[in-house]
């Protein structure tokens, strides 16, 4: 696993708790940086969280020259967010030998739930992991 991506290392993300196919990540959200045109946390932003989640939970199950790509991520948005601390809980609820399908719930600080994200993770071997 390798950590802090350059991205969460940008935005500032945090790995709070990794396990087996699960992981959480924390980020403190301001609207004057992760803000839309309406002055909330723009939607990107969560999406981006959840896969940080996600990709952090899903490094825990791949073996050595393996390597792992997302194919999709669906996101809905439940309420939303201004200045706040996100907390992002990823787990996988299929592990399959190439394709593993991942939850993710993205609270905010007095633990109302912002967000649910789906996503799926091809994971490559080989030729198809090499350069990744």
């Amino acid at each position: 696993m390798r950590y802090p991506t350059a991205i969460s290392q940008l935005l500032n993300i945090a790995v709070v708790d990794v396990g087996a196919g699960a992981a959480t990540v924390r980020i403190r959200t301001d609207p004057a940086l992760h803000g839309n045109q309406q002055g909330t946390v723009h939607g990107g932003l969560l999406c981006e969280l959840a896969d940080a989640a996600i990709g952090t939970a899903h490094s825990t199950v791949v073996e050595p020259g393996q390597s792992f790509t997302s194919i999709d991520l669906k996101a809905t948005f439940l309420r939303p967010v201004w200045a706040d601390v996100l907390t992002a809980s990823a787990r996988v609820t299929h592990a399959g030998r190439t394709i593993s399908h991942y939850s993710c719930e993205i609270t905010r600080g007095d633990g109302k739930p912002v967000a649910t994200v789906t996503s799926t993770v091809m994971t490559l071997t080989g030729e198809r992991a090499a350069g990744r």
